[in-house]
């Protein structure tokens, strides 16, 4: 399958929860990010081709949840697996992202994102 990723995906340091900001039923764990896209994992599956509006609770510098919360619009291209098969990874892209929250991401990455 050809790569069609623009951007590194960053696997950060905390698995965020990732909630459904319409419903407020958290959707699952943040895997990894970047400002065009998510990996979340989840216990139970997600509907493909479906549009959310997705929000996450941005850490303290300790690492204890903060007030600060990052919210966007996403699309759910397709799922599988996780290597725990316990577990169903779902990549979302981005549709909408304030310029503010695209700060908020580039600034979780860089504080809380695993180093090649």
């Amino acid at each position: 399958m050809q790569e069609r990723r623009r951007l590194k995906r960053r696997t950060l340091i905390y698995y965020l929860r990732v909630t459904d900001d319409e419903t407020g039923e958290d959707i699952g764990h943040l895997v990894d990010i970047t400002t065009e896209g998510i990996l979340v994992m989840s216990t139970t599956p997600i509907e493909i081709g479906k549009a959310f509006r997705l929000r996450m609770q941005l850490p303290n510098p300790d690492g204890t949840p903060g007030n600060e919360r990052v919210e966007f619009e996403a699309r759910s291209l397709r799922s599988s697996r996780d290597v725990n098969h316990d577990f169903i990874d779902t990549a979302f892209q981005v549709t909408s992202l304030s310029p503010r929250h695209r700060s908020h991401i580039e600034i979780l990455i860089d504080d809380y994102g695993f180093r090649d």
